[in-house]
């Protein structure tokens, strides 16, 4: 779904998917402030909520990556937290989600591929780093090259097309039959946010499980 300037600045345009973006950013950063304010060691409000999610996305990471929860799991909980709150915003009248804008989806790609990359480097140093493209044949160099970028194209296009369809067909089901069945349409868009979060999410933590637990086999080897 196609989402128009909103206004101009100098020769920078920008749309209503940064705006939103930016929105999205702020109240969660609002929200992280309040929640971890006045921190107890008996929680209660805000605080609660906060670590049971916390609690709850470290014990994904940790069941793909033990070794490597505590150094990815700050990135992958906000990736996370992120794409759940940009996918359900389209719910609010007069908003669309930001993630049905193929930038948007283009641009947390990109993130994740460059990530993928740091903490492999950050890791294990880039000499052993790199030394994964040519194992176990050199040979095997393009195909493992061309495999990075095809599956951060991926990425992209999945979240994207998923969502801008959600968003599409829940506007045609409108249409046809009006305001007579919004509570079907509401769960789903929800539950297919939601789905579509922790896929995107899911597979980050994968390929950033991947890189760093091959380079320590092979290092190890």
């Amino acid at each position: 779904m196609e989402n128009n300037v909103s206004f101009v600045w100098g020769p920078v345009q920008i749309s209503a998917s940064i705006l939103t973006t930016w929105g999205i950013m702020g109240v969660m950063s609002l929200v992280a402030w309040l929640s971890t304010r006045h921190l107890a060691m008996l929680p209660k409000g805000l605080q609660t909520l906060a670590e049971g999610i916390v609690s709850v996305i470290d014990d994904a990471v940790s069941a793909v990556a033990p070794e490597q929860s505590r150094e990815i799991m700050p990135f992958i909980a906000t990736l996370w937290l992120f794409l759940i709150v940009a996918n359900l915003v389209g719910l609010i009248p007069e908003l669309h989600s930001p993630t049905s804008d193929l930038s948007v989806t283009s641009a947390l790609a990109v993130i994740v591929f460059v990530s993928v990359h740091w903490f492999g480097i950050k890791t294990l140093g880039i000499k052993n780093y790199l030394h994964h493209y040519l194992t176990p044949s050199p040979i095997l160099l393009p195909f493992h090259i061309i495999s990075e970028f095809t599956r951060t194209i991926a990425l992209a296009i999945r979240l994207f097309g998923n969502m801008m369809s959600l968003e599409m067909a829940a506007m045609l089901i409108l249409l046809v039959a009006g305001f007579l069945a919004p509570i079907p349409i509401l769960m789903l868009h929800i539950i297919e946010a939601l789905v579509q979060a922790y896929i995107f999410g899911m597979l980050a933590l994968i390929y950033l499980a991947g890189a760093m637990q091959s380079q320590q086999l092979n290092s190890q080897e």
